[in-house]
Order: structure tokens, then sequence, then C-alpha cells
């Protein structure tokens, strides 16, 4: 019998509820939605952290984000993934992500892989940038006179707006396109790079892994992709205004609320140009007849918020269901199509699902399970799952834990603990009072303590020595574009 392959895609910032199969009334995925119809959608999956840097290691290596500590991201070196797992087992393996510098070398994740492009080198990421501005000679009068303006709040407010509308000029006066201002390829360069290797593969099982960042910000899709969604009048120099707008530390969620539709207009289309090009990569394996024993599987890292409790983006500062819901599509042979499991998945269980889909053993280091008994059978079992993180700025860890419909913030920061009920509060914004269900408070707080003492308990403490050193020695040596693109990720 043939020995089943994996694909697994991984979309960054792509919100649950911004997909069709998942009830989203825009119709930004018509492919996938079509690819559900014969697969097992699990419709409430949730990320084991947020954002990058605290998910991948559950999704690649089944392990706590903070397992080794809260100053260690990414792979431990020699750590076992799935990458590593199925290289081993006598797969082809290769990877094709598009740009986040947190999946690099830098942080392990070429471990495992025959093939490994991350495009963090701009001659191969198929990205154009426009040429930057010279410093003028009004350089160090500007600087004068923002020094002055910063003496009270409002002349400082005042100088921040007209230094805005100062630089949205200057930069109206540019003729770029949207392919100039990307950060990122987009992901028709992935794709068509993934087909390539492919095409050089004879009947070995392989597992591919893309990672793509169109939906990620600054929201700059192909033009292709607004014109396939009807949005035909939102041009280059509206998109960099909306972006450079959004992108205010200097303005409330008040003001921002005005640019609100277009900026998801804008991330639809990176979603839209996703499906898109997925349906290409589905096409070229049915070519090749690769498709039948393929197992293809899409999720995210995470999520991507648009003022809803009023942030933007996905700073690791809070942990809403906007950044921990995440889509997740199985297809698979031999899986039945057509169903919608509900209940909380966390992607702590999915490499070692996916490793048991495929016939392949499933590392002793893993700290899932493996579900696929259950996604078989149409049912998964009723369980919690737990989301973490270092929180920014201070790099204390911030906890949610999902049970049922009760979700559980724990901040240990302040030390305090925040309940909601998402069935009748899904857009949490009504914490129950500490004598409302008390026994669910009690019992996720327990779960969460159960947690703490298996993470201590389980740490691998010379794996996080090795990972620090690893970090020590890349950093001595550090690409520049991978400095910038880090800088780019964090702060947009």
């Amino acid at each position: 019998m043939k020995r089943r392959s994996l694909i697994l895609v991984t979309v960054d910032c792509l919100r649950a509820d911004h997909v069709g199969f998942q009830g989203y009334a825009c119709p930004v995925t018509p492919f996938l939605d079509s690819v559900a119809k014969n697969s097992v959608v699990v419709s409430d999956a949730v990320v084991a952290g947020a954002p990058t840097y605290f998910s991948f290691p559950a999704i690649m290596a089944s392990r706590y984000p903070l397992g080794l500590g809260r100053e260690i991201l990414g792979i431990a070196p020699d750590e076992l993934t799935l990458a590593t797992a199925l290289q081993e087992a006598g797969f082809a393996t290769a990877a094709f992500l598009a740009g986040n510098p947190y999946l690099s070398p830098r942080f392990g994740y070429d471990q495992g892989f025959d093939e490994f492009h991350d495009f963090l080198d701009s001659d191969s990421s198929g990205v154009t940038t426009a040429p930057l501005q010279r410093s003028s000679p009004l350089s160090g009068v500007n600087r004068g006179l923002e020094a002055i303006a910063r003496r009270t709040r409002l002349t400082a407010t005042a100088y921040d707006e007209l230094y805005f509308r100062y630089c949205q000029w200057i930069s109206s006066r540019e003729d770029v396109s949207l392919d100039q201002l990307r950060r990122y390829p987009a992901a028709d360069v992935l794709i068509g790079k993934a087909c390539s290797w492919l095409n050089g593969l004879r009947d070995q099982p392989f597992f591919l892994w893309i990672h793509l960042m169109d939906p990620h910000h600054p929201y700059y899709p192909p033009q292709e992709a607004l014109s396939s969604l009807g949005i035909l009048n939102l041009s280059a120099k509206r998109a960099r205004f909306l972006n450079s707008s959004w992108n205010r530390g200097d303005i409330g969620p008040g003001r921002l609320q005005r640019y609100k539709a277009e900026i998801i207009s804008l991330y639809d289309a990176g979603v839209h140009w996703a499906d898109k090009q997925l349906a290409r990569l589905v096409a070229a394996l049915q070519q090749l007849q690769r498709w039948d024993d393929t197992a293809f599987v899409v999720t995210a890292d995470h999520g991507e918020e648009f003022l809803e409790h009023g942030d933007r983006y996905h700073s690791p500062t809070s942990l809403p269901e906007q950044l921990i819901h995440v889509p997740l599509l199985v297809r698979a042979p031999g899986l039945s199509g057509g169903t919608t499991l509900s209940g909380p998945f966390s992607l702590i269980h999915l490499a070692p699902t996916l490793l048991e889909a495929i016939g392949a053993e499933v590392p002793h280091s893993f700290q899932g399970r493996s579900h696929w008994g259950q996604l078989s059978a149409g049912k998964l079992p009723s369980e919690p799952a737990i989301a973490e993180c270092a929180e920014e700025g201070t790099r204390t860890r911030l906890m949610t834990v999902r049970d049922g419909n009760f979700k559980l913030v724990i901040r240990f920061r302040d030390q305090t603990d925040t309940l909601y009920d998402l069935k009748n509060d899904p857009g949490e914004r009504s914490p129950l009072s500490d004598a409302v269900q008390k026994n669910e408070r009690v019992q996720l707080l327990q779960i969460a303590r159960r947690h703490l003492r298996e993470s201590r308990e389980g740490r691998d403490a010379s794996s996080g020595v090795r990972a620090r050193l690893r970090e020590i020695r890349r950093s001595l040596d550090r690409r520049p574009t991978q400095s910038a693109a880090l800088e780019t990720v964090e702060h947009g």
C-alpha cells in the first residue's frame, strides 16, 4: 500500500471567524470551503500560545511554549518535531515559509527538513521595495521642532498630527504599487516553489510545511485579490495611508474605528489570495496523482485583533478569542468528510494526531496526544485547552484555560483571574463576578495549577541551556535583514 504524505499549511494571523467553512459571510475562502465538504473541520481549535513565537513550539514539537522557560523562543537543538520524526521515518521533507523571522534557523525550525526556505533573503523573497527617502537638511529642523513640541501634551498632539500628515503627503508623491509596499513574499511565490519541489519527487512519501503571511500586517494584498473580491477603488496609495493610520500609537480606538472596515478589506484580500494559491497547490498534487494519498491540513498560528478590545494586531498583552481561536481543517485518506466537530481542541495535540493519520510513530517527548481515532469516529473528547505566553513588557506568564463554554484568564502580573461564559458572552465583554459559577472557576483554576506543576516537573533544563547558547552564538553573527524583520513583526 502506498504510504501517505502530509501537507501542513499554516496561515499567519488567520482568524477562525474569517473563513467561510466556519461561518464567515464574506466569500474569501471559496476553495477551502469546497475542500471542507470532504474534510473534518474542528470548529473550536485553540492555539497553545500567541503570537507566532509562542504558538509554533506546540504546532511543530507538541510542547507548551514556556516549557523551556519564559526567555527561550523556538525549538531547542535536537528537540524532536513533526519534521524530524518524519525525516527519520524516510519522508522527504521541505518547508517554504514566507519570511517570518521567528520561524528561521535562528529559532531551530530548520531541524528535520531536507529543504528549508524561509525567504528572509530579499533576493529570493519576490518582494520589491520602494526606494527610501534620503535624509534632507530639514531633518535637523524637524528634530528641533519635535523637542519643543514635546514640552506639553497639547503641542505634542498637534505635532504628531501635523508630522503624520506631512509624511503622508510626501509618500503620496511616490508612484508605488501594492507589490512594492509588501513586506513578505505573497502566497503565489511560495506555492510556485513548493510545486517545483513536489515535481522533483518520485514516489517517496513527503512532508511539506507551508507558512503564508498574506493576512499579516502591514496589509498589502495583490491587486488581483482585491479585484477578485470586488474591491475596485482601493489604490496602493490609499492602502499605504490606511496601514500608516492603523499603525499609529498616538491616537485611540475611537479615531481608529474610521479605518477599520477598509483595513479588514485588505486583511480579507490577503486571506483570499492565500486561498486562491492553495487551489494551485492542490491542482498540482492532483496532476501528480498524489492528492488521494496526501493528508492536507490548514490552520493558523494565531488570529488578529481589529479593535474588539481596543487593540490591534497580535501582541502578547492579552489572549482574547480573536487571537487564540483559529481554523482547523483536516482532509485525509480514510477520513469521513463534511463533518464539523465542536469542543475545545488544543493545537498541542495536532502533531501527534497528524503522525498517526499518516501511520508514523509519535515521539515520546510530545506533550500532546493523538486524537486521530476521535477525528475518524467524528467525536472529540471534552477536555480543557490551555494557551499561554509571557506578557509583553513584564515577561510574566499570562494563561487562559478553556473548558466547555467557560474561559478563565489568569494574569500572573497582578495575580488576578477573570471568568467568561463564551456561550452567552462570545465577545468577552462581561466577566462573571466571583460569586457566579464558583464551581467552574475552581475547576479551571485546578487545571491551571496542574499545568504549572507539570510544566515545572517536566522542564528540560539542558534543552533550555542549549537553546540559549544557540541564540547567543547566532546573535553574534545575525543577518541585518533578519534583525530588521524581527522588529517589523514585533512592532508593525
